[in-house]
């Protein structure tokens, strides 16, 4: 099977998915997903950048570099309102229980994916400490509404036109989409395409008074790591188009989300995951092998011109391994090209 790209613009989504596809089998060839337990930096480098790019898509304005000392040394740094790093803290503390949660054994009463209870923990720890000193700002609230309980007051419908349920109706509807959940992907849907559909299905329920959309990812993280996916780190420099493909998939549309999720995930693959795992001379796709100022594309150039050591697989991408790409920095520097090494296809 040869996965190509269709036409000389943006690759087609089917594509995308097609890459992730061969991203997970290098995972897979590569020991597979391993547990926070196993190989803790890997988690906690995830762990900083979701923690950061979740918050910030929601309007957090600490930089990476503040979330990173704030975590690791439990100081903050800058000149930001306590509720900002409160914010932080909150998703990190609940993301690091998904991340331990997700492959952990059953202790939660669970018969499927996730169950009510994970999902209101979720909530609890993602806002609890920031609701402590910074509750959200909304009339009417009902005190029984904190952090970890479903909302007690209608949502007025957003300004795109997705109006979430009549409070009342919350249960049932979380209850129907645990039931999706479990039911996993229809005939033909790719895994992806089934967690964007379930992701944009909790959004429209939006069962928390605040903070759905943080719990919101890390529940989706939470399913991924479940069915064998790393979490995916939502940028926020992609925050506007995320925010269209959900307006898109209020419609039914979830091709456009299930392409961001898709990015994401190999993301998650390629700069986590298999450089960590695979060691200095294991063969891996050129874009687990970038490096600062050294992209995909100028090491895709330097495979074509034999610059660099690299090999085609079976599906036709180049491979190369941490080692070349090291030796091939190494002549560039000192200005002396690499001799081109033979070419052949895998077999």
């Amino acid at each position: 099977m040869v996965i190509t790209k269709q036409g000389r613009g943006r690759p087609s989504r089917s594509y995308i998915l097609g890459q992730v596809d061969l991203g997970m089998s290098d995972l897979a060839r590569s020991g597979g997903l391993p547990s926070a337990d196993e190989n803790s930096q890997i988690w906690r480098d995830i762990w900083f950048e979701e923690a950061h790019n979740s918050t910030a898509i929601e309007g957090n304005t600490l930089v990476l570099k503040e979330v990173r000392t704030l975590l690791a040394e439990g100081r903050p740094i800058g000149n930001k309102e306590l509720c900002q790093y409160l914010d932080v803290q909150g998703y990190a503390r609940a993301a690091e229980w998904v991340y331990s949660q997700a492959t952990a054994t059953n202790e939660w009463g669970r018969s499927g994916l996730i169950s009510r209870t994970e999902l209101r923990e979720i909530h609890r720890l993602a806002v609890g400490l920031v609701w402590d000193i910074c509750p959200p700002d909304s009339p009417g609230l009902d005190p029984y509404e904190h952090a970890g309980s479903f909302r007690r007051h209608d949502i007025a419908p957003f300004p795109e036109g997705m109006t979430p349920p009549p409070w009342p109706e919350v249960e049932a509807h979380v209850s129907d989409w645990l039931g999706a959940v479990d039911a996993g992907p229809s005939a033909g849907e790719h895994v992806l395409t089934y967690l964007a559909r379930i992701h944009n299905a909790f959004e429209r329920i939006h069962p928390f008074r605040d903070g759905n959309g943080r719990a919101g990812r890390l529940a989706l993280n939470l399913l991924l790591v479940r069915n064998g996916y790393p979490p995916a780190v939502l940028r926020k420099q992609i925050r506007m188009r995320y925010l269209r493909a959900m307006r898109r998939a209020d419609r039914d549309e979830f091709a456009p989300l299930a392409e961001i999720l898709a990015r994401a995930v190999k993301d998650s693959v390629d700069r986590f995951l298999l450089p960590n795992l695979a060691g200095p001379a294991r063969l891996l796709p050129l874009s687990a092998l970038e490096r600062p100022g050294l992209m995909v594309r100028a090491l895709r150039a330097a495979a074509d011109k034999g610059t660099l050591r690299a090999r085609r697989d079976e599906v036709g991408r180049w491979l190369s391994s941490g080692r070349w790409v090291d030796e091939y920095l190494a002549t560039r520097r000192v200005g002396r090209p690499v001799g081109r090494t033979s070419v052949k296809r895998a077999e």
